[in-house]
């Protein structure tokens, strides 16, 4: 029988197969191989106990990717939300995201939740920000319930990883498009006895027989995922159109005299939000110490 680990907990590995959800443990060769299952791997399982739907993991199939944080496989894209106030979004946190899935080669869509606080030139703003970073912009009323189809389409036919800081609406928005996500996660809970579930954990949902979203824990700051300040523009795709204007090649746009880039952000081509995270991260990595 062939299914898709939704969770994993202790050495336990829960599998959403077409015939409901398998309790199993992974086959000691694993262990033996250094292979460790993932939420996202697809398997083979063989039941060892029919009546309580318990089974062993024999084969994990080929992954199309392996992320480290979350660590999971298979995954298509990634969706991170924030709330367009309340909390007010942080957007040197943003960047820290999108670069951390970035670097993952993972497609992303940007969510702007409880819209309904935000009137339209708030949102064209917020949009704009982000026109150029060659992300797909939503918003959504996780408290109306408006946008939620626009999300869902986005979603058909992939794994999709959420993420986003805490108190942004995530779980709301999960609820409307799994909203079978408490009764799975409780059946869990029942089994295991580990207690109510809690978004501490890597966890797929499954939205449909190829739609699955995997929640994950909130997060208030994130480590930047480059380690060179030289590496970093490549992360702001909108830079791109402008370089060739620089002076200089292998220009960084920060003190640098006639800046292409630097001359689109002074004619507003190119987001103050933006330009000034590119900045601040700059100079994070200009004063890592190095070993």
């Amino acid at each position: 029988m062939r299914g898709k680990i939704i969770k994993g907990i202790a050495g336990f590995y829960y599998v959403y197969t077409e015939h409901g959800l398998v309790e199993c443990k992974a086959k000691g060769i694993f262990r033996k191989d250094g292979i460790k299952p993932l939420v996202g791997d697809n398997v083979e399982v063989e039941i060892t106990n029919e009546a309580d739907r318990e089974g062993n993991i024999v084969r994990i199939l080929q992954r199309s990717n392996a992320l480290i944080r979350p660590a999971s496989a298979n995954i298509d894209q990634a969706l991170v939300i924030f709330a367009v106030t309340r909390p007010e979004p942080n957007f040197n946190l943003l960047d820290r995201f999108l670069i951390a899935m970035e670097k993952q080669n993972l497609p992303i869509i940007i969510c702007f939740n409880k819209a309904e606080l935000a009137d339209g030139d708030e949102r064209e703003r917020l949009a704009g920000n982000y026109r150029g970073s060659g992300c797909r912009v939503l918003f959504a009323s996780g408290k109306e319930g408006w946008g939620i189809s626009g999300i869902r389409e986005c979603l058909s036919g992939k794994t999709t990883v959420l993420a986003g800081p805490s108190g942004v609406g995530k779980s709301t928005i999960v609820n409307y498009l799994a909203p079978d996500a408490g009764m799975e996660t409780g059946e869990i809970s029942r089994k295991t006895q580990r207690g109510k579930h809690t978004t501490r954990h890597a966890e797929l949902f499954a939205l449909s027989e190829d739609t699955f979203l995997m929640d994950t824990p909130g997060f208030t700051s994130l480590e930047l995922a480059v380690t060179e300040k030289e590496e970093l523009k490549a992360f702001y795709p909108e830079f791109g159109a402008y370089e060739e204007n620089c002076r200089f090649g292998g220009c960084v746009h920060i003190n640098e005299p006639d800046c292409g880039v630097k001359e689109a952000l002074a004619s507003g081509k190119i987001s103050k939000v933006r330009y000034e995270n590119y900045r601040m991260l700059f100079e994070e990595l200009r004063g890592r110490k190095k070993y």
